[in-house]
């Protein structure tokens, strides 16, 4: 069962298969993103999946991060967003839109 990196297929495997394979298991899912359904019987029972894609699973789950993401989609349906080229120029200092001081004026 080849898995393409980054590739959003599901592989279905019996229960029985991936507990002689394990670790070949493990290691398809680590290195190749793979997303595995575990089966009894023919039944699914289980996935396996990579831990940074998990981890993202439950982040979405905090609803103040799906508010956040909401809020965030309508800004840039909106027009509020800018490209991201001129964003990370910004950050590395490239060009910083700073607005200027107010002039002291001298007493």
């Amino acid at each position: 069962m080849a898995s393409k990196r980054n590739s959003p297929m599901v592989e279905r495997l019996p229960l029985t298969q991936a507990r002689v394979h394990l670790g070949a298991v493990i290691k398809r899912v680590r290195l190749n993103k793979a997303r595995i359904v575990l089966e009894k019987d023919g039944i699914p029972v289980a996935a396996i999946l990579d831990i940074d894609e998990f981890e993202d699973y439950l982040e979405l789950q905090d609803p103040k991060v799906r508010e956040h993401i909401r809020k965030s989609n309508e800004e840039y349906l909106a027009g509020k967003g800018r490209p991201a080229e001129g964003f990370l120029a910004e950050l590395r200092g490239g060009t910083r839109t700073r607005a200027k001081r107010p002039q002291r004026q001298k007493a």
